[in-house]
């Protein structure tokens, strides 16, 4: 798994450490570890069968975290071998505790994904697959400081310990998975993906529904620096850029990301840790990504540590992958997702790709279609 060699020795030596007690003895809090699960009524979400589970999961640093995420098993008596699992990653909700907005809907921020991504998890259940929703760290039920935003490995196995939680609960889900995600969830699903290889091979993993991912944002960030204006017609630019600072200062101290932040930037990035995202959005309101600094990202100690926390593989998935993006996106730019596509022809990546000419995270028929095939595909 190239992508993280030289990314995670710490890491792996850390969780290592944090899995084996005296003995060898697997820890209770080992990675994928179920805490507790919970029913949720009938119409959470919009759907029956619901639950929230507690579990967990390892940190940036690789030491045991507590997590939450969502359950949905689909009524009626299982195929043999049981409900085929989707993964199902969400987009961008914030930084802050309760921000996820999939084990607790009650404080969900009000974002443009919370009633859509409903609908895509509804679609999910009546195709016959549970699913596993993660709030990812920082974002559910427990205060474990601020989400690492866009940190690609800890959004993987976010995902896969909620896959090994939620089967130690119900025997009648498969080992049969898939992932599946829109925006930041895309890249949380490429992740998740590439990440299961080494971290999950017991579990049979089928394949990668990316929809307009997060992708390519480290090869721009060099740019960043004093004196870079807001940037007109692009949704969000100063939130999301902001949000990436203070995910990667909370993962990574080792960049040292105050060096690189003005008085303001520091202020803003002290200040957003606990908001969801329309706060995040109001904080930095008319500001620029160069408001917030006071050098250039392109210093190659910072470079290192945002390539090793964010970049999505181009090869090695060894699934196939369903690339849906829309070339009107103007939120993930979709010149991204061309570069993203023409990166996987490169890479060999067995993937397919469907567009539209929808708003960000917006599905068509042909892309509801291909996304069906794909999960027949799957089971």
């Amino acid at each position: 798994m190239g992508i993280f060699r030289g990314c995670r020795i710490a890491v792996a030596v850390a969780a290592g450490a944090a899995l084996v007690v005296g003995g060898g003895r697997a820890a209770a809090d080992a990675p994928g570890t179920l805490g507790t699960e919970s029913a949720q009524p009938d119409g959470w979400h919009g759907m029956s069968g619901g639950s929230v589970l507690t579990y967990w999961t390892e940190g940036s640093d690789g030491a045991p975290r507590p997590v939450s995420g969502a359950l949905f098993v689909p009524a009626g008596t299982p195929p043999p071998g049981g409900w085929p699992i989707a993964a199902f990653d969400h987009g961008t909700t914030g930084l802050g505790r309760g921000c996820g907005g999939k084990s607790d809907p009650a404080t969900a921020p009000n974002t443009v994904f919370t009633a859509e991504e409903d609908g895509m998890m509804q679609h999910l259940v009546n195709q016959g697959f549970a699913v596993v929703a993660p709030d990812y760290l920082g974002l559910g039920l427990f205060d474990t400081g601020p989400h690492p935003y866009l940190e690609l490995r800890t959004e993987a196995t976010a995902t896969i310990d909620l896959v090994r939680a939620a089967r130690s609960a119900h025997p009648e889900l498969s080992r049969t998975w898939v992932s599946m995600g829109p925006s930041q969830g895309g890249q949380a699903a490429l992740g998740t993906g590439y990440v299961q290889q080494t971290y999950a091979p017991d579990l049979d993993f089928r394949g990668i529904i990316a929809i307009d991912p997060e992708s390519d944002v480290e090869k721009a960030l060099p740019i960043a620096g004093p004196g870079i204006p807001a940037i007109s017609g692009l949704d969000g630019t100063a939130g999301f850029f902001a949000d990436i600072l203070a995910g990667l200062r909370a993962a990574r101290p080792d960049a040292a990301v105050d060096d690189y932040l003005s008085p303001l930037g520091r202020e803003i990035i002290d200040s957003i840790g606990v908001m969801c995202q329309p706060a995040i959005d109001a904080r930095v309101a008319n500001l620029g990504i160069g408001d917030l600094l006071s050098k250039s990202l392109s210093d190659s100690r910072i470079r290192a540590a945002y390539n090793c926390y964010m970049t999505v593989p181009t090869s090695g998935y060894g699934k196939p992958i369903l690339l849906l993006a829309n070339v009107t996106d103007t939120m993930v730019p979709s010149p991204l997702h061309a570069t993203l596509a023409a990166q996987f022809v490169a890479g060999g990546v067995d993937f397919r790709t469907v567009l539209g000419a929808g708003r960000h995270t917006q599905l068509n028929s042909a892309m509801w279609s291909a996304i069906d095939d794909f999960l027949n595909r799957s089971r």
